[in-house]
């Protein structure tokens, strides 16, 4: 039986990963899993960035665009979906793609999520209703209080992040961070980890220019089709929740596009001290393909 090679390409909003993808695909004669977690949503193509209907022609993808936004889908449950489909997939190929910039879904397919119980639905309910009427700071203070350790390095302006602790918190009487397992489970395959990687100045550049492409390509419009939807989590998200913010009053639009692109860029950021924080990762820039693909043909040949 051949050695089975997945290969992870990593990185932050903007920085290339579908162009590159597509392109590895090709030349491996292999298919995409994505691993973004808003891109699995039927309706959010444009504030997603999601390959074109040209792009996803080119080569298999697989985990995009087919769920309704009011579903919830978390790592974990990426984590069963994606494992169901690599085992399929290495029926008949050896290498596999996964990209995407969601660190926590990369983390689930590579190491495994860890053991979670399920709470009643109702804590999570409790908690939407007391964002929706107070905003992101009582659960930020609720979390400090509750679980300082989980609280000192979360993302604080992740809202989905902060109430999934909140309702285990809530659920069982445990700290969240007490779950948090740091033992990986084993996998049958090898995985090659790479990080895409630009200047600071290159990588902000790009992120001002999609997201004046998306405004361009409609993003209102689009934002406005699913209006009814927008206290879901998965429009809780840079892209469009400074577009509601705008319908509600909040600011003018030259104020909606600036925070949408300093979120934009503060996002980025923090997508790069994440994949920063792994060492297994081997960084290049997205366009240095033939790097790249020789990297991965070296390690395929040496494993």
């Amino acid at each position: 039986m051949p050695e089975k090679f997945l290969i992870v390409i990593a990185g932050p909003t903007a920085i290339g990963k579908t162009k590159l993808s597509i392109k590895l695909a090709k030349q491996l004669n292999t298919a995409i899993i994505n691993a973004d977690s808003r891109q699995v949503y039927k309706d959010l193509k444009i504030g997603t960035a999601k390959p074109s209907l040209s792009e996803l022609s080119e080569a298999r993808h697989y985990l995009v665009d087919f769920l309704p936004i009011h579903t919830t889908y978390n790592a974990g449950q990426f984590e069963k979906d994606a494992l169901n489909l690599l085992d399929s997939l290495f029926q008949e190929k050896n290498v596999v793609i996964v990209s995407g910039g969601s660190g926590l879904y990369i983390k689930a397919l590579c190491e495994g999520m860890d053991d979670i119980p399920k709470v009643s639905n109702h804590f999570r309910e409790e908690l939407n209703r007391s964002y929706q009427d107070h905003g992101i700071g009582l659960l930020l203070k609720e979390l400090e209080q509750k679980d300082p350790e989980y609280f000192s390095f979360v993302d604080k302006s992740n809202t989905n992040r902060i109430i999934r602790a909140l309702e285990i918190i809530r659920g069982t009487g445990k700290k969240f961070s007490s779950f948090r397992n740091a033992k990986k489970k084993n996998r049958d395959f090898t995985i090659i980890k790479i990080g895409l990687e630009r200047n600071r100045e290159e990588l902000y550049e790009l992120i001002n220019l999609r997201m004046d492409l998306m405004i361009e390509k409609g993003l209102v419009n689009e934002a406005i089709a699913i209006k009814n939807f927008k206290n879901c989590n998965a429009l809780q998200t840079v892209g469009y929740r400074e577009i509601y913010d705008y319908f509600d009053g909040k600011y003018n639009w030259e104020e909606a596009v600036r925070l949408l692109k300093r979120n934009s860029r503060r996002y980025a950021k923090r997508q790069m001290t994440w994949f920063k924080g792994n060492p297994e990762y081997h960084w290049f820039h997205p366009e240095n393909f033939e790097d790249i693909f020789h990297f991965i043909q070296r390690n395929i040949g040496n494993s």
